[in-house]
């Protein structure tokens, strides 16, 4: 297949997308501004300047495939366009094109969780540090979507439309305290999904009902209480990480359990860690719309893939923290960009190497760049 027709594929899912330029100064294409960025972030760049010297370093290559009436785009140009682009309209191209790509034959685990572009606040303008709340999907490694907390909010109330635009039929969300919320739990319901919720002392009474109950049965080695369990055990570099997993599925104890739409257990993890000759043991709990604990058990574990695969990628390989782009809708779909690139470079398995060595390979090698697109 040619590279025209490979990036044609790419192309038709960006073909709504609203131009934001007035025509007179349409020099440039869309999609050749789209490819070009999605390119150059996929092979390093971090700002609109080297995505500028990536296009040129590449204009032979990108000349047998995008139409390039003006050469290419400008660092200006390229500013000026995502700073105006709708973030909301370039994010459902983005899932767009990401349902074409994505594998969902099995059972997912969506862990819900924000994270701030630290370097994105604007001092002259009083604009406060972007806060972006992102869904992960454990099956396809990959970002799912992802929504701009308004500044004067918080998460709370991002997490519904984020809910909204993601398909959850046959999946199971899960969510730190914060996200714990009666309107969540229903939105998931009402979309065919399960959730993981955790369960700390922003949920007052019911916090303290539940946390109630646990103590007296781990207590009493959960005599006497209808439950299932399992246990974990992993081995890394000298820590030994033991997890037990409760699930309890009598709530005829609780007063408020009725208050939350799709709720049928109340989770325990009971965690300890040994390093050497120390040892430190948390307890969490949960509330869940889960009936299985082996399904409870994956679903906490897989929750952490969300800082281990995404927020920390994106500080170390992409260095979203350093990125000082600031510009109006510029960071919200400067972070798109990286989502995009994050999920091809994921998804390519030919080689086993890291995202760095993955975008540097890309940046040498244009055959295996049209792979990471298409991955």
């Amino acid at each position: 297949m040619s590279s025209k027709t490979h990036i044609k594929s790419i192309r038709k899912h960006f073909t709504t997308l609203k131009d934001p330029r007035i025509e007179r100064k349409k020099l440039h294409s869309l999609a050749d501004i789209l490819i070009i960025a999605i390119c150059a972030v996929v092979c390093g760049a971090e700002e609109w300047s080297e995505i500028e010297l990536f296009g040129r370093a590449k204009k032979k290559w990108f000349k047998s495939f995008l139409s390039l009436p003006n050469g290419i785009p400008s660092k200006d140009t390229f500013s000026r366009v995502f700073a105006r682009l709708d973030p909301a309209e370039f994010q459902r191209c983005f899932m767009s094109w990401l349902d074409y790509l994505k594998d969902s034959t099995s059972l997912d685990i969506i862990a819900i969780d924000g994270k701030t572009l630290r370097n994105s606040f604007n001092k002259a303008s009083g604009k406060a540090a972007i806060h972006m709340v992102s869904a992960w999907s454990s099956n396809n490694s990959c970002v799912l979507g992802q929504i701009k907390v308004d500044e004067k909010s918080n998460e709370i109330t991002a997490v519904p439309k984020l809910l909204d635009i993601l398909e959850l039929t046959d999946c199971v969300v899960t969510m730190d305290a914060m996200g714990c919320q009666k309107e969540h739990a229903t939105k998931i319901i009402s979309k065919g999904g399960d959730y993981i919720l955790a369960l700390k002392g922003n949920q007052g009474h019911f916090h303290e009902e539940v946390k109630s109950f646990c103590e007296d049965a781990i207590g009493s080695n959960f005599d006497g209480v209808e439950q299932q369990t399992c246990k974990s055990t992993e081995k890394d570099h000298g820590r030994i990480d033991v997890r037990s997993y409760h699930l309890i599925t009598d709530l005829t104890w609780s007063k408020r359990a009725g208050e939350w739409c799709g709720l049928k257990a109340i989770g325990i993890v009971q965690s300890t860690r040994k390093i050497e000759d120390k040892e430190t043991k948390e307890t969490r709990m949960y509330c869940t719309s889960l009936n299985d604990v082996k399904t409870f058990a994956r679903g906490v574990r897989k929750h952490w893939n969300v800082e281990n695969q995404l927020h920390w990628v994106l500080d170390v390989a992409f260095r979203e923290d350093k990125c000082r782009i600031r510009k109006d809708n510029a960071p919200e779909n400067f972070a798109i960009l990286r989502h995009i690139a994050l999920n091809q470079l994921k998804k390519e398995n030919s080689i086993k190497n890291g995202i760095k060595s993955k975008r540097l390979k890309a940046g040498w090698d244009e055959q295996y760049l049209l792979q990471v697109l298409l991955a």
